[in-house]
């Protein structure tokens, strides 16, 4: 659940996947990701294919509203960096510092343009903003 009536109120489309939760926005996803799965390039490929269809090559944002903990293989970065080539912003919305602390480790896997924020509409406005300037 987005918890942002902000967010609500704008035009989307939510997906229930076999990870979790995809709200689709026109230039954005947001996800909630299941507590406690594992994230890799295979079981992504529902999300992935969400995203190839909904996005094609417009440019987007990703948005991991990290409410619940859940592990990405960094094993898989290479591919995940190979594979969605107009990601052109990624936000974490973290919850604790544990969480915080795993977003410092994944930045040494993924080439993606990424920050990290403690609330969900802090992460849209810069991701808004990052795909202003890269359009």
């Amino acid at each position: 659940m987005i918890n942002s009536p902000n967010l609500n109120n704008k035009d989307h489309t939510l997906l229930k996947t076999n990870l979790g939760s995809v709200y689709l926005f026109d230039n954005y996803i947001i996800t909630d990701f299941k507590e406690g799965i594992d994230i890799t390039f295979d079981n992504f490929n529902e999300v992935s294919e969400i995203i190839k269809v909904y996005f094609e090559d417009r440019p987007f944002g990703f948005i991991a509203n990290r409410v619940n903990s859940y592990s990405i293989n960094l094993t898989d970065a290479s591919k995940f960096n190979a594979n969605f080539p107009n990601l052109k912003a990624y936000a974490v919305v973290v919850y604790n510092t544990i969480t915080e602390r795993v977003f410092e480790i994944e930045n040494h896997f993924f080439t993606f343009n990424r920050s990290v924020f403690k609330e969900i509409d802090s992460a849209v406005t810069w991701i808004e903003e990052s795909l202003s300037h890269k359009v």
